[in-house]
């Protein structure tokens, strides 16, 4: 029989200094830990958290980062980061449908 993983889906939209921040990073490192996949989609204000040191040890940790392209142009930030994905709501829609999971802290 195959283990297969389990898809985690995560969704922030609060900024860095929100409590939803640790709470999001914790899920994700217990989830890795137990070798699920976890995806990690920035959106609103939790596009500002792509700088945060938290954010960018999950992704090099193996969290697949999204970050929202629109989002990210609205509060003046760059798209450029390579630890993220920048892009819009259909893939979004697509990590809900696809995740056994998907937990989202507004």
């Amino acid at each position: 029989m195959v283990d297969v993983k389990r898809k985690l889906g995560l969704m922030l939209s609060t900024p860095p200094a929100h409590p939803n921040l640790p709470v999001v990073a914790g899920l994700a490192r217990a989830a890795l830990s137990r070798g699920d996949g976890v995806y990690l989609y920035l959106i609103d204000e939790g596009v500002r958290a792509l700088d945060d040191g938290r954010i960018q040890e999950l992704a090099r940790a193996g969290v697949k980062l999204f970050a929202c392209a629109y989002g990210a142009q609205k509060h003046h930030l760059p798209t450029d980061n390579p630890l993220a994905t920048y892009c819009g709501l259909v893939v979004l829609a697509d990590l809900i449908d696809g995740c056994d999971r998907f937990l989202s802290f507004n």
